[in-house]
């Protein structure tokens, strides 16, 4: 006997699912009305326009480099020197402003302040022993 009360409480689950599913779908479907009366106009494709005149933001690479441990403190004491005059500056924005200031500068003095550069060997540093 128990297998027969478990098939019929299967084919009650089943005829009963069914109308638990159309009870559902009458109450939902106004309610689909009411968001879709609610949306807003779509405007014409003009917009496309609008969104190329806008500046587009420039990609971004990272990079490493090496740089001798001395030129790090003066980036540090750069760093401070923006903090103490009221607008902080990261790391990465110094340097930036470094490379504006080149780029704004007139041959002969780009010339001169790359010559004063000392070369450093490239690569990751060899780690201390000490």
């Amino acid at each position: 006997m128990a297998p027969a009360r478990k098939t019929a409480a299967r084919t009650a689950a089943k005829t009963a699912a069914p109308a638990r599913k159309a009870a559902k779908k009458p109450a939902a479907a106004p309610a689909a009305k009411k968001m879709q009366a609610a949306e807003p106009v779509k405007p014409a494709k003009a917009d496309k326009g609008d969104k190329a005149d806008k500046a587009r933001k420039p990609k971004l690479v990272r990079d490493s480099f090496t740089i001798p441990k001395n030129e790090v403190a003066v980036l540090d004491d750069l760093k401070l020197r923006a903090a103490k005059l009221g607008r902080p500056a990261k790391k990465s924005e110094v340097l930036r402003a470094g490379i504006m200031a080149l780029a704004g500068m007139g041959d002969a003095a780009f010339l001169a302040t790359v010559t004063g550069v000392p070369a450093v060997k490239t690569g990751r540093p060899a780690k201390d022993a000490g």
